[in-house]
């Protein structure tokens, strides 16, 4: 499977120590893992954070042809503070390279001519006119590629109309718990059950599948007409940072292999799980991790 990424890539700033993260970045990596063909969309700056990053980004086995330099901004970073249960808050620090992503026509070309299957986007990035601009014209261009909106909510990062109008053009969402209810509250619902929730919006929108994690107690799926609950996997966690967005590339990997809802969320739990279990957002770990980690929890 092909899959084009468009989003932020940074530097999450522990105390004490430097991470590479961003969400799109930590979903291209997890993607990458899983077998799939990833182009990622995004620029860093002219400095040696933004050097790192093109050089990690090679050795994750990332393709980095549209992620660019440029001048004038400051990589991304963001300041991440870990709770005593390893649940992250952070802090943005804006404007940053990543903001100004750009295209020219040669690229999207580029981009047409490789003809993904999937096109990813987050809702951080798109609060940039600029980037919300190339956004539509990557989706326009590759009108085949179907599109994954994964809302990943930030402070003071999204409006209630980029959140509609970003549901409104996605095939496949994902979010986390706290994100449905603030987006329901959004909408004036309070209170539904996730089967109600996803079904919903499912139908308001006409998407294939929508994915809800709930942190240790695993997930919602709904894929088609098919819901299923997922229990989570018991793990010693490090901190969570990432962990959402693994559980988005297994989720996507899920529907890409034909698979029902629950064997879909089983598997995504799993991933995110053992990201969660690990320091950082971009953790090694293999599918044979995967397999040791179902073991452990059914034994």
């Amino acid at each position: 499977m092909k899959i084009v990424v468009i989003g932020e890539v940074l530097w999450d700033l522990f105390p004490g120590e430097e991470r590479l993260g961003g969400a799109p970045f930590n979903f291209a990596v997890q993607a990458s893992r899983l077998g799939h063909d990833v182009r990622f969309v995004s620029a860093v700056g002219a400095d040696a954070r933004g050097s790192l990053i093109l050089n990690r980004a090679e050795h994750l086995g990332l393709d980095t042809q549209f992620l660019h330099v440029v001048a004038g901004r400051q990589t991304g970073v963001v300041s991440v503070h870990v709770d005593a249960e390893g649940k992250p808050a952070f802090h943005l620090h804006r404007p940053a390279a990543y903001d100004s992503v750009t295209m020219d026509d040669t690229a999207l070309d580029r981009l047409r001519a490789w003809d993904p299957d999937w096109m990813y986007f987050g809702t951080l990035h798109q609060m940039q006119p600029e980037v919300r601009e190339l956004t539509a014209r990557m989706a326009d261009t590759l009108h085949r590629a179907r599109k994954f909106y994964d809302i990943n909510l930030r402070p003071h990062s999204y409006t209630l109309e980029l959140v509609e109008s970003l549901m409104a053009i996605a095939d496949a969402v994902k979010w986390n718990d706290e994100e449905a209810r603030e987006v329901d509250a959004m909408f004036n619902f309070h209170g539904r059950p996730l089967e109600e929730f996803t079904a919903h919006w499912q139908r308001q929108f006409g998407w294939q599948a929508v994915a809800v994690t709930r942190g240790p107690n695993g997930s919602s799926v709904r894929i088609g007409d098919e819901y299923a609950e997922g229990a989570g996997f018991a793990v010693t966690v490090a901190d969570t940072v990432g962990a959402g967005d693994a559980f988005a590339a297994a989720f996507l990997h899920g529907l890409s292999q034909g698979w029902n809802a629950a064997k879909t969320g089983e598997f995504a739990n799993r991933v995110g799980a053992l990201v969660a279990s690990r320091p950082g957002a971009i953790p090694e770990w293999s599918l044979e991790d995967c397999r040791k980690l179902a073991i452990a929890t059914h034994e």
